[in-house]
């Protein structure tokens, strides 16, 4: 996961966070992101960004503005990046919360954040089979009408 967060260059430009948090999250003059900015830089909705805190989904707690509104780090952002890469290969939203849990314990639990993603992997390559199996089929389909109509 560490290549996924080094590679994440939102294309949205932060803002310079001046002060910190209540939780110390955000230090002075780290770059720091609106919730709309996030929003654009991941790809999700403002509402699945809320979403994805209300459900425990965040490895960190996103820290907050002197005005309260959030406030969301290069890490926070390429977090939620790599939450969208599991939700969209069909990860549930019950498995994805239990590996956020093992991120939050930090070390000792790479082994069970290991095996839950190798079994992710496994499924995810299963249905790719799958939709090559499908696809091999169409493109026959296809062969057959280009022949006929030629």
């Amino acid at each position: 996961m560490a290549t996924l967060e080094a590679s994440v260059s939102p294309p949205v430009r932060p803002s310079t966070h001046v002060g910190t948090s209540t939780d110390g999250h955000a230090g002075d003059g780290e770059s720091t992101w609106t919730i709309a900015q996030a929003a654009q830089a991941t790809g999700v909705s403002v509402h699945t960004l809320r979403y994805y805190e209300r459900a425990g989904l965040m490895r960190e707690p996103v820290a907050r503005a002197a005005s309260s509104h959030r406030r969301y780090t290069a890490s926070d952002i390429a977090w939620v990046s790599f939450l969208t890469r599991l939700r969209l290969t069909g990860m549930p939203i019950r498995e994805m919360a239990r590996y956020a849990r093992l991120a939050r314990a930090g070390a000792g639990t790479e082994t069970d954040r290991l095996a839950l993603l190798t079994e992710h992997r496994r499924r995810v390559l299963d249905r790719l089979h799958e939709e090559q199996r499908n696809l091999a089929a169409i493109d026959h389909k296809i062969a057959h009408y280009e022949r006929i109509l030629r």
